[in-house]
């Protein structure tokens, strides 16, 4: 969607983006705080997910959830919120004839909430009924498993379910105290701004909520190598969830990145990749993710699936094989194209909608702060070049840290077997 951006700062000193979508129909609101789990005691670590499922509840001016949730949604509006490891975010979407209350309603629940006992109580059930359905995904669990092996903050739902119990009432009060403020504060709003401006400024800044001491540091972490794969044992599970992971110790260049989405374009994400492709060709796997994360200090490139087990050692051959022959530069300009072709097109489909347009500025700039220019990508991506594919894939195995798990019934020998045939593409020079 055609749009523009401005960052604004407001005296209370949140800050944010208005993206403006002339003719919008409706308006959408993204609330960000630093605010996860990294900064509780380990073992209160449910403390910010709780807190979250709480602060949409009763406050001010509505004594009960339910009551706060009729209000919202009579004319079709929704609201939600999410808790990670760093941060809390907390979103809505409305018509645009009813943005001005619907932003009303979000500011008086992220700033006077009442977090009552029975709230608490009830949403401490529903946080347990979360997380007993998640520990189910077992690649979900191998992922936090994953994260935290590599030396990541990160706790599995199993494990969170066994702190659940460690939280009291008092415990998300004093969180919350100690994280929602302005200066803390990151904001998204798009839709037709036009005409809006100040009012939306208006009534953020007249937001109440504490001024703070600005934007809380994200943590300081460093991915560790371990001596051996990481195996959990599940024996109900006849085939292999694995997770590979590798790390570069530097953060990449906007350049780096580019060709890192690329190659990971052209390795699994579409049906005729070449990993994918070439696994689906001779029936070795149904599907494969992978994908580049970049990170406060460091930046990691996963590829992770699930596979029978008769099948793993022949798709981390062609797993191999094809990094080799890009880090190598054995790759054709015609897959370089192919793969620009593809995220070209992927581009103009995730801007569709006023949502779509606004989550191509969120992740990045909540957690850096920066404003991609988003009508600039489509030249980066034309403008990845063989040479810097080739550079940015073998920067990824220059420093020779990374870790592979496996969840799966096969047996540590099986998981000794697949980290051996991986080790040699850290020793290539």
């Amino acid at each position: 969607m055609k749009h523009t951006v401005e960052k604004v700062t407001l005296l209370n000193g949140a800050e944010g983006l208005l993206i403006d979508v002339a003719d919008a129909s409706v308006m959408t609101f993204e609330f960000n705080f630093r605010a996860g789990e990294y900064l509780v005691d380990p073992v209160k670590w449910e403390t910010p997910h709780i807190m979250e499922h709480v602060l949409l509840g009763a406050n001010k001016l509505y004594p009960k959830a339910r009551i706060f949730q009729a209000e919202f949604e009579k004319n079709g509006a929704y609201n939600n919120a999410s808790t990670g490891v760093y941060d809390i975010t907390y979103e809505a979407e409305c018509a645009e004839f009813e943005w001005e209350r619907i932003l009303d309603l979000m500011v008086l629940a992220i700033s006077q909430p009442l977090f009552l006992q029975e709230e608490f109580d009830a949403e401490l059930g529903n946080v347990r009924e979360e997380l007993n359905g998640r520990a189910n995904n077992h690649f979900r669990h191998l992922s936090l498993a994953m994260r935290k092996y590599c030396g990541y903050q990160a706790m599995t739902d199993r494990e969170r379910l066994k702190l659940l119990a460690n939280n009291q009432k008092n415990d998300i009060e004093e969180h919350y105290k100690k994280t929602h403020t302005t200066s803390n504060m990151r904001f998204v709003i798009a839709g037709s701004i036009t005409g809006h401006r100040a009012t939306i400024v208006r009534m953020l800044e007249d937001m109440q909520l504490p001024k703070g001491k600005g934007r809380i540091p994200l943590p300081l972490e460093t991915p560790l190598k371990q001596s051996k794969g990481m195996y959990l044992r599940n024996p109900s599970v006849k085939n292999a969830y694995f997770i590979v992971d590798t790390f570069h110790l530097e953060r990449l260049d906007e350049p780096e990145w580019d060709a890192g989405q690329l190659i990971n374009t052209m390795l699994t994400e579409t049906l005729y990749s070449r990993i994918l492709g070439a696994a689906r060709e001779r029936g070795l796997v149904y599907s494969m993710s992978s994908g580049f994360n970049q990170l406060s200090q460091n930046v990691s490139w996963w590829f992770g699936a699930q596979v029978m087990p008769s099948n793993a050692q022949a798709l981390f051959k062609i797993m191999i094989d094809e990094l080799y022959m890009v880090r190598d530069g054995n790759i054709d300009e015609q897959d370089i194209e192919a793969a620009k072709q593809y995220m070209l097109g992927r581009y103009q489909r995730a801007g569709q909608t006023v949502a779509g347009t606004a989550s191509g500025y969120t992740n990045r700039y909540f957690f850096e702060d920066i404003v991609d220019d988003y009508y600039a990508l489509p030249e980066r991506i034309k403008t990845v070049t063989k040479t810097r594919i080739i550079s940015t894939t073998n920067l990824m195995f220059q420093d020779d840290v990374w870790n592979m798990g496996m969840l799966c019934s096969a047996g540590r020998p099986f998981v000794d077997e697949l980290y051996e045939q991986l080790a040699p593409l850290w020793l290539k020079p």
